[in-house]
């Protein structure tokens, strides 16, 4: 009997572990494409416009700046509606200046572990961004495929023609054009969906960048993103990530 279940259980789990190979086949070359690059920092200037609830109207207009540099360190200044703010973060720690200058460190959210570090993870194997991904509820024993635009996508997380599952969608030469995820909003429970298009190379044909991203509640609109402007190893400053030099500025 003991044998029986336990041939059972090989049965039951090869398929599986299968699956987990093809995911981390594809996030592999997702990572040594990026490696390959030898990328140590990133510099972004992008602006940005919030949607009211309905998806259609646009209710405010904002600037962007977004450094990151390795290892696992990035800086946001945002300006919205003239108001000034600033988010630091250092591995799993995350400082916030407010408009006020205020400077506290507040508790990491989903929001700082998407963004940036979902399209350029810089430092990380396949093995972390697989474990950050599991973290933000994507199975990855769960692996599909699909053709979109002409190119063929991994899709990790999620089933043919399942549109509402937590997943990442991985183009294997631009990387992730898709990030769908289930997260509690001040309405409830909704599905994000952010959709990354209009890649560009930024590093010597072997990394492509995302010049317009675009994220959706629920179905619809609620922030289109355009970049102006991708810079890379420009050598930025530590002090730029320095939490005690962030309380220092004026």
């Amino acid at each position: 009997m003991a044998r029986r279940v336990v041939a059972l259980l090989a049965l039951v789990l090869a398929p599986l572990a299968a699956y987990g190979s093809e995911a981390t086949a594809g996030v592999e070359r997702f990572v040594s494409r990026l490696a390959a690059a030898h990328l140590t920092d990133v510099a972004v200037e992008q602006s940005f416009t919030l949607y009211q609830p309905d998806g259609r109207s646009p209710s405010s207009h904002g600037e962007q700046r977004i450094w990151i540099k390795t290892p696992r360190r990035q800086r946001m200044e945002q300006v919205i509606e003239g108001q000034h703010e600033t988010r630091l973060m250092v591995e799993d720690r995350v400082w916030q200046r407010t408009a006020d200058g205020r400077v506290a460190e507040v508790p990491r959210t989903d929001a700082d572990r998407q963004g940036l570090y979902l399209i350029m993870p810089l430092g990380r194997t396949a093995a972390e961004l697989l474990g950050e991904w599991r973290g933000l509820g994507i199975h990855d024993d769960v692996v599909s495929s699909a053709r979109v635009g002409g190119r063929e996508l991994t899709i990790i997380g999620a089933r043919p023609g399942e549109r509402d599952t937590p997943a990442i969608w991985l183009d294997p030469e631009y990387g992730v054009v898709r990030f769908i995820s289930r997260q509690q909003l001040p309405t409830g429970e909704g599905v994000v969906d952010l959709a990354l298009s209009e890649h560009r190379p930024v590093a010597g044909g072997l990394y492509f960048f995302p010049y317009r991203q675009e994220a959706f509640v629920n179905g619809k609109l609620l922030v289109l993103v355009i970049v102006r402007s991708v810079t890379v190893n420009g050598g930025l400053a530590d002090a730029l990530f320095d939490p005690d030099a962030l309380r220092r500025e004026r």
